[in-house]
């Protein structure tokens, strides 16, 4: 990953807030070109520093009401990875992480209702080979949700 300076920081914590912002704002606010603005956001994202951009569509509105994190273990740790490509195939799982912890993996899913929870878990998840528990943990709120803090930048001028 390449080293980002305090203007690039001054970028993301302008966009972490708003990924929406006109250049010509954030190139105002950091008092330099739109054009360099440009430059640094398209470098930052070649760098692999800015992963996506995009909307956050609200679950419930398409249906799903439930948010489940469901800690899975495996037989082997190492087949973690023809156990995702599986799970990938399940549209309702939005997130899967290889964890440390009383579980190999830890995913995030949504569900419209507790039946269909009930089949992703028997009747998906838990035949995957390798898969040799599931423990299930349902969200009742989501408290907070933001991006990680952009350290503090110095401004030198």
């Amino acid at each position: 990953m390449e080293k980002i300076d305090n203007l690039d920081k001054k970028i993301l914590g302008i966009l972490s807030q708003n990924a929406r912002i006109p250049f010509k704002d954030v190139a105002a606010e950091c008092g330099v070109s739109r054009a360099a603005i440009h430059q640094r956001v398209q470098h930052l994202i070649e760098g692999g520093i800015i992963t996506g951009s995009g909307f956050d569509v609200n679950p419930k509105s398409l249906g799903y009401s439930t948010c489940t994190y469901v800690g899975i273990t495996l037989e082997r740790g190492n087949m973690y990875k023809s156990v995702v490509e599986r799970l990938v195939h399940i549209p309702e799982i939005v997130e899967c992480h290889f964890t440390t912890g009383p579980y190999t993996m830890l995913v995030k899913l949504y569900a419209r209702d507790n039946e269909q929870l009930m089949d992703l878990l028997n009747n998906q998840m838990q035949g995957i080979p390798g898969v040799v528990a599931t423990e299930t943990l349902i969200s009742l709120e989501q408290s907070i949700k933001r991006e990680v803090p952009v350290p503090v930048f110095l401004d030198r001028r």
